[in-house]
């Protein structure tokens, strides 16, 4: 033992003299934290989406996601929101860095003294403390992430490129960025309620990262036979609740989509996927073979019904093959889901029109039950003067033409009426055709119900936009083969009933200008003539849509319905769920000949 050790007692000794460095009687209640102290937990409940992020980053299962009374699930929100549990918290703080919405943070209060301990845990935000309105403590910087706020950019054709012919715009992802890409994702599961279809987003977005396509494949395929055709047109409602575009971008969900289908055989299908059930000796008919008619068909067959598809069209796949154009959705994409849907011994009878080469009542009574998804097909009128005239046409004309190679002969000068995805086709299809192309729509651009990007996109490739444009009348022109559009300018008027601002039309702000070829592209309604009446008369139908009942039935037994000429959405995605969503009932009605 050293000299210095037996002294060294003696130093420690000198210190109980010295002026201690804590002054007061209460030093520690009149020590506020550091502007930055990470102390008591405060959340912005009304900016929190209930994303769940904390839960999944807290190593020390501090938080939980709890219901609150009072406040509803939504879409873009879970109704959830996080109970913190002080007795398992360290203040590491990485909640607040997670935090997709940015809504939780730190108050720099540390002190707090109950007797009861069951107060130690809390849901921030919602419960009442005393630090809540702190602006003080610890918040993540607006720049600063743990997950890239900018989603990886996806390889596209340029304007000057695209634009000269119908090859696909979209190039995809390469391995190396579509990992990159999914390692944005939080896994909140709030897409997953969001999507028609119900799709396991997180799950399969993972098979990316675990690079297991074919687990992958198999996730994609519980609940959506057209995959290949989801990655590239879906309308992506997924990614508008993604909460890491609350501060960023969203997660490419759709691209990731496309990105495992590419990366997976068609021959390596039958291998992944599930096979098909025994034979049931129960026959089904289906009526269209667009994405709502083929997912029952898949659905139907994997449980081991026979089905009989009937298709007017001399191809199948309905308006993703006549209404979206091929720089959008190329044929090997969609062939490539529905050629899997054909394999399992789904018989679709080409060239056969219902009410025509069959009648309907023979299916209802040649077939256990029946399935009707015709799309919307019949162009809406724009109820203007002149309409019918030898230059105007349809959009879906259009489009139709063009999916089978026919020349629409709609010459150098174009004028687009509308502003929904079919309208932006038709002008994008228009310009690829060589055509000059002005898009005239009534209201603003903002208001226009196509995706934003078909938006862009357009105005990249040379469209030019006319807003708060109302057309009125068609008329001969003084050159042979143009036609004359008269329209007249809308003043934006704000809705007393709270609703969306309207378009007025300004009678002295007229407008007529020439072109070779009006198109119209403002909607489009069913076509329901194959239904005999006393069929019809007993179906609940309005505004030419059929109103179905639980799993998309019918009062007429056998008859179930879905996709566009069932549902409010119009989109492939909803058809794909009406169609799975029918298969279970028709399954569930073939079992027990019940209703479902």
């Amino acid at each position: 033992m050293s000299l210095k050790d037996l002294v060294s007692p003696f130093f420690v000794w000198q210190r109980a003299f010295e002026k201690p460095y804590t002054v007061g009687l209460r030093p520690i209640e009149e020590r506020p934290g550091a502007p930055a102290y990470r102390g008591f937990h405060i959340n912005m409940s009304d900016d929190c989406v209930g994303c769940g992020s904390c839960y999944t980053i807290c190593q020390n299962h501090a938080i939980d996601m709890v219901k609150v009374e009072g406040l509803e699930a939504r879409s873009g929100d879970s109704g959830l929101r996080p109970r913190f549990d002080y007795g398992r918290c360290c203040w590491c703080g990485l909640c607040i860095d997670i935090c997709t919405a940015g809504s939780l943070r730190m108050s720099n209060e540390y002190a707090w003294f109950t007797t009861d301990p069951d107060e130690f845990r809390f849901v921030a935000g919602v419960e009442n403390k005393s630090w809540q309105g702190s602006t003080a403590g610890y918040h993540r910087h607006p720049d600063y992430h743990l997950f890239p706020p900018r989603r990886v950019e996806m390889e596209m054709l340029g304007p000057g490129e695209s634009v000269s012919s119908f090859t696909e715009v979209v190039k995809g992802y390469s391995e190396e960025q579509a990992k990159q890409e999914a390692d944005r994702c939080v896994e909140c599961g709030i897409c997953v309620a969001t999507c028609p279809a119900h799709m396991d987003v997180p799950d399969y977005i993972r098979s990316i990262r675990d690079g297991d396509y074919e687990k992958g494949l198999q996730l994609m395929y519980r609940t959506n036979p057209f995959p290949a055709t989801c990655g590239r047109i879906c309308t992506r409602r997924c990614e508008s609740v993604c909460p890491v575009g609350i501060q960023g971008e969203p997660v490419a969900i759709r691209w990731l989509k496309r990105f495992i289908v590419d990366q997976v055989e068609d021959s390596d299908y039958a291998r992944i996927l599930p096979e098909v059930a025994d034979d049931t000796g129960k026959r089904v008919a289906i009526v269209g073979a667009g994405p709502g008619g083929l997912s029952t068909a898949y659905y139907l067959r994997l449980k081991g019904h026979a089905v009989s598809v009937f298709e007017a069209q001399s191809r199948p796949g309905g308006m993703l093959r006549y209404g979206v154009p091929g720089y959008r959705l190329p044929d090997e994409a969609l062939d490539k889901d529905i050629e899997y849907i054909r394999s399992l011994g789904v018989e679709i009878h080409l060239n056969h029109s219902v009410g025509r080469e069959t009648a309907f009542t023979s299916l209802l009574e040649d077939y256990d039950a029946v399935f009707v998804s015709t799309g919307l097909n019949v162009p809406s009128k724009m109820r203007i003067q002149g309409e019918d005239h030898p230059r105007a046409m349809a959009g879906l004309t259009l489009l139709d033409d063009v999916a089978n190679g026919r020349d629409p002969q709609i010459g150098g000068s174009v004028a687009v009426i509308g502003g929904g995805n079919v309208a932006m086709d038709a002008a994008r299809v228009s310009r690829r055709l060589g055509a000059e192309v002005t898009v005239l729509y009534r209201r603003r651009i903002e208001d226009m119900p196509a995706d934003t990007e078909e938006i862009e996109e357009s105005q990249a490739e040379g469209c030019t936009f006319v807003t708060q444009a109302i057309p009125l009348e068609a008329m001969d022109a003084e050159q042979e083969g143009k036609v004359v559009l008269k329209w007249g300018e809308a003043e934006m008027v704000p809705d007393p009933g709270g609703g969306r601002p309207r378009p007025v039309l300004q009678e002295d702000r007229m407008h007529l200008d020439t072109f070779d070829t009006i198109i119209s592209a403002i909607g489009q309604g069913s076509n329901l003539d194959y239904i005999p009446a006393g069929i019809a008369d007993q179906l609940q139908i309005k505004w030419g849509k059929f109103i179905p009942g639980d799993y998309q039935q019918m009062v007429v037994q056998k008859l179930f319905v879905g996709g566009d000429v069932a549902n409010a959405t119009a989109d492939a995605i909803s058809a794909i769920e009406d169609g799975h969503h029918a298969a279970r009932g028709i399954d569930r009605f073939l079992s027990t000949g019940q209703r479902s």
